[in-house]
């Protein structure tokens, strides 16, 4: 059996019994969560949430990068959040990687260069300060003043929010 079989077997005898309102894509909590793709964190339970309450957005690193500021706007603009969650993590695969170290090695497999940033960092409290800052100062999203970082620590499950 595949990883997504197993998937498609455990979602069949879930069935349809997640809590949570599922009546409009309008999170109800009004809150959009950007955080890392780390499986490691898993954002319903570490912060308790139900279906339909909150956006929920994942990168590697959880960095605010161009498209995170799209699907922000988005969720902002058409679908009313008003709060932007900012969560990167110890323990992150992209402290092991430097920007032009994993460029080279794509470029070395494909012969191209990619022309996005990797976002690589060594210091996560300053990382995530850099993404509250890129929220904060973006002229495409409506509400900017409510926007916090947090780390979260992968071994202990504690958040701890970086000012």
């Amino acid at each position: 059996m595949t990883a997504i079989d197993e998937l498609l077997q455990r979602n069949d005898q879930l069935g349809a019994v997640t809590p949570g309102d599922r009546s409009s894509p309008r999170p109800s909590l009004q809150v959009a969560i950007l955080t890392c793709m780390d499986a490691r964190i898993r954002v319903f339970e570490v912060f308790g949430l139900r279906q339909g309450e909150s956006h929920v957005l994942r990168n590697a690193g959880g960095v605010v990068t161009d498209d995170m500021i799209r699907s922000l706007a988005l969720s902002q603009r058409k679908l009313g959040t008003r709060e932007v969650l900012v969560v990167q993590h110890t323990d992150c695969g992209l402290n092991a990687v430097t920007e032009d170290g994993f460029k080279d090695e794509l470029e070395e497999a494909s012969g191209m260069r990619p022309p996005w940033a990797v976002e690589a960092f060594r210091d996560i409290d300053a990382n995530v300060r850099q993404s509250v800052k890129r929220v904060r100062t973006n002229p495409y999203l409506l509400h900017t003043d409510a926007v916090r970082g947090f780390v979260y620590d992968v071994h202990t499950g504690e958040l701890r929010e970086v000012s």
